[in-house]
């Protein structure tokens, strides 16, 4: 009986193990510069160790999500902390770029396996409004930690001494992990709630489904938008006249208000509406981006937080409302294909940074000019993504208007 279970110690964990996934992104992104420095590594070696951030996300979501019913989300949970605690470690004493490569990927095997264990066990301890309001309440810790995690970055490196130090700041990680893992400790998990969904087979046909097939390739197109311009952003816009943890701090800060007030918005707009708007508010965000400076670039972050503001969880709720019986394992790979495409996209974006460099060197740029550049090229890149994806939600919206969404059926209790 899941009204048995302590639904608030499970949720309370659920948030601060997505805090942990948050902080791995936001003081990472903070320290890349560091990083770099320290270990003589190119762009597009940081962009590698960034791919494994995103790669072992997908990887244990999609293994998660396969066996959430046999191995159970608990066990799920204690193979995110020590995923977690490992990778953190592994960074702390990296001793070159394979160190760090493999570290990442610990990190990114952690933050997926949170993410495979949490949706479909939120999704089973509430129903109807609550489920998608408590749904929304956990993604918004993702933007929430981030916005956290850079402050927390950018005050340290502001202070100067160890406390700048990239080593001190990865320990910060450390704190969220071990308040989720005791807050895990020895609770009774809740049991499926819809009827038919423990059956892979069932869950396999579901996902074969035309419009499992469309969220399957919109969510790596979302993904990158959302993440792509916001792991490189001390280096895209280091030099832009605004401080880049800042504008991480304000783009997630926007998203994690958002996604807190997001049951109106998403029952004004409907899913369809709220993903063709984002792609639009997307799309100018990172125009702007790659043209404005100093303050402007403030206003583009408010704009782009917007847009990308309810992209993934959107997508994950489209995802259980209208193909219901693809289960935990359709959850974990509409998630895990967006992490997937990341880790493809990153070396690219790195590849994309150091073209720019050496385009830009060439015509006699250099300092903080030379940087500006760098950043706006690659930004004009990144465009194409939020592009493509309103043609894509314009389809959608209309392909949807009339169609309604199956609904789940509950199993008796």
């Amino acid at each position: 009986m899941n009204e048995n279970i302590n639904k608030s110690a499970l949720f309370n964990g659920s948030c601060f193990a997505l805090i942990t996934t948050a902080f791995t992104f936001a003081i990472r992104a903070g320290i890349l510069p560091q990083l770099g420095q320290e270990f003589g590594l190119s762009a597009e070696q940081l962009g590698f160790i960034n791919s494994m951030w995103f790669l072992g996300f997908p990887i244990s979501m999609i293994i998660g999500g396969l066996v959430y019913h046999s191995f159970g989300p608990a066990n799920i949970m204690r193979v995110a902390f020590v995923a977690h605690t490992l990778g953190i470690i592994l960074t702390i004493y990296a001793g070159g770029y394979t160190t760090l490569l493999i570290s990442t990927l610990f990190i990114g095997f952690g933050n997926g396996c949170t993410e495979a264990a949490c949706n479909p066990m939120i999704a089973d301890m509430y129903s109807g409004v609550k489920m998608n309001k408590m749904l929304n309440r956990f993604h918004m810790w993702f933007p929430g930690g981030i916005l956290l995690g850079a402050l927390i970055s950018k005050l340290m490196t502001d202070m100067g001494g160890f406390m700048a130090d990239w080593q001190t700041q990865m320990w910060v990680l450390m704190i969220p992990t071990v308040i989720y893992a005791v807050l895990f400790f020895g609770k009774t998990f809740p049991k499926p709630i819809v009827e038919g969904v423990t059956s892979l087979t069932n869950n396999l046909k579901a996902m074969f489904s035309p419009v499992f097939i469309f969220l399957f390739v919109c969510m790596s197109l979302t993904a990158i938008s959302e993440f792509g311009p916001n792991q490189w952003v001390v280096f895209i816009l280091g030099s832009s006249g605004a401080d880049p943890m800042l504008i991480m701090a304000l783009t997630f800060g926007v998203m994690a208000l958002g996604r807190f007030f997001a049951g109106p918005v998403v029952e004004r707009l409907g899913q369809t509406g709220v993903l063709l708007f984002g792609a639009i508010l997307t799309t100018i965000g990172i125009y702007m981006f790659s043209t404005v400076t100093g303050p402007m670039a403030y206003l583009a972050a408010f704009i782009f937080g917007i847009g990308i503001c309810y992209f993934w969880p959107v997508m994950i709720g489209a995802t259980a409302q209208r193909v219901p019986l693809s289960g935990a394992i359709g959850m974990s790979v509409i998630g895990g294909v967006g992490m997937f495409a990341n880790s493809i996209f990153n070396p690219i974006t790195g590849r994309w940074i150091d073209s720019a460099r050496e385009a830009n060197v060439a015509t006699g740029l250099q300092g903080d000019a030379l940087e500006l550049a760098i950043g706006q090229d690659t930004l004009e890149k990144m465009l194409l993504f939020p592009i493509i994806l309103i043609v894509l939600f314009t389809i959608f919206y209309f392909w949807q208007k009339n169609s309604k969404s199956t609904e789940a059926v509950p199993t008796a209790h």
